[in-house]
């Protein structure tokens, strides 16, 4: 009985939806105008910016939400929601300007869950990442829209396939030896990518966050990291084979919360699909080259899932609200699943803050860094672990750590200088060769219809 009255007051805080909400489809004036509106509405929670701009021009604006806008609190984690990376995958755009609208009206009526998720959290929530290809699709009638109509940017580039290939250079550390985290980046990069993959490089280059998800659309599935397969392709074709990350089981609940939380993705027989529970490995699904989620999780201390969303890519706009409503309690409790696991701050001995420290996780082979202040977070699961914090100088220091179901652990460290960096494989990494794997030519999978990711 308790559980069930747990989870009615659950539904219960997230019951009104406000008169400001409006179930439309925006072009990227509209957007831009919605944005502001909520930054108008709710001025001392919100900040709006923009991390650059498209081919064509047009701002990639971000929406931000938090109790000090603009400024990083030690130990509150950052989390980000991106949409429309594919231009005619548009509910998750839609999505996230009712998000921005709910969290400004909740937390102006005083929602203690939402107040909560505001004061202890930085969120940032970006609805396009590529408003030109959007535009094409919704210049097109709702009748001729074609699968593949203003999916690429302007240039006619697929963004999730525009990052580095950091999963091959992985591939190669696990054989070889190597970092298995924050892996360097090609000398060349910023000429193979576009101008909006550039953008979100930047992007997570100045933000340490912590979990974030991609909302697509084709399928109704929660699709986690490894998308690319590690086996070598046949006759040109890749095999789906699952290839888990260091961090799968990890991976696994973060997918089944959105899951169970949302009203049908769970069921897993969505778009003539089956998905047991509504979740997929990404290279079990088809192998993806390039694609944004893997980069998050090899390049930063961000752990991305692909979130899609509905069969149609381009609902029409009567299905908006009855999809908002479906989606509106898995995007609450995604952003809450950033408070799991260990956070702390790792300092010296005159508690001065070490930067880029190194946290590792006995038996969990993918590390996280600390940040510009010192301040590091690492979601786990609940359990015991053995956790060591290294750097530079400094003698490394190891906490056995109990993980609990509810909310982060809190672990500090404090290192003493007078050892040498004894941090495993980073001294054996071999730029050549990995350089070498990632210009390796990558055959796409073929395919009757147009994937979604």
């Amino acid at each position: 009985m308790s559980r069930w009255l747990w989870l009615l007051g659950r539904v219960l805080l997230l019951l009104n939806v406000t008169a400001s909400v409006n179930f439309l489809h925006h072009r990227y004036e509209e957007l831009v105008q919605a944005m502001y509106d909520v930054k108008g509405s709710c001025p001392y929670i919100t900040r709006l910016y923009s991390i650059g701009r498209s081919a064509q021009g047009r701002h990639l604006y971000v929406l931000e939400f938090s109790d000090y806008p603009g400024i990083h609190e030690p130990m509150e984690p950052e989390f980000k929601y991106v949409a429309n990376m594919h231009g005619n995958e548009v509910l998750g755009r839609e999505l996230l300007i009712q998000l921005a609208e709910f969290l400004c009206e909740e937390y102006r009526h005083g929602n203690q869950r939402i107040t909560q998720l505001i004061h202890d959290t930085r969120i940032h929530l970006m609805p396009t990442m590529n408003p030109d290809g959007y535009e094409v699709a919704a210049a097109q009638t709702q009748h001729s829209l074609r699968d593949f109509t203003g999916r690429n940017n302007a240039n006619a580039v697929d963004l999730n396939r525009n990052f580095p290939d950091l999963n091959s250079i992985m591939y190669h550390n696990e054989k070889h030896g190597g970092p298995n985290h924050h892996l360097p980046l090609p000398d060349n990069w910023r000429n193979q990518v576009e101008p909006e993959t550039l953008a979100v490089i930047e992007w997570l280059k100045s933000y340490n966050f912590v979990l974030s998800a991609n909302l697509h659309g084709g399928a109704v599935v929660a699709n986690y990291p490894y998308d690319k397969t590690q086996e070598q392709r046949t006759r040109g074709v890749w095999r789906p084979t699952n290839s888990p990350t260091p961090d799968d089981n990890l991976f696994k609940k973060l997918a089944k919360g959105y899951s169970y939380a949302h009203g049908r993705m769970h069921r897993g027989t969505n778009c003539g699909d089956f998905f047991p529970e509504g979740i997929t490995n990404g290279a079990s699904w088809y192998s993806l080259s390039k694609g944004m989620q893997d980069f998050n999780y090899l390049f930063t201390n961000c752990f991305e899932i692909t979130l899609e969303l509905s069969c149609n890519k381009f609902p029409p706009q009567e299905d908006l609200e009855f999809e908002w409503l479906a989606n509106r309690e898995a995007l609450i409790a995604y952003i809450e699943e950033v408070h799991h696991g260990i956070k702390g701050m790792v300092t010296d001995e005159d508690n001065n803050k070490v930067a880029g420290a190194v946290i590792s996780v006995e038996g969990i082979g993918h590390d996280v860094t600390a940040g510009e202040q010192g301040d590091y977070f690492r979601l786990l699961l609940p359990g015991t672990y053995t956790v060591t914090a290294s750097a530079d100088g400094y003698q490394p220091q190891t906490e056995k750590v109990v993980v609990g179901p509810a909310g982060p652990s809190v672990v500090h460290f404090q290192l003493r200088q007078g050892a040498l960096d004894n941090r495993p494989a980073q001294k054996n990494f071999d730029k050549h060769h990995t350089n070498k794997a990632l210009h390796k030519k990558v055959v796409p999978r073929a395919a009757q219809r147009e994937m979604p990711r």
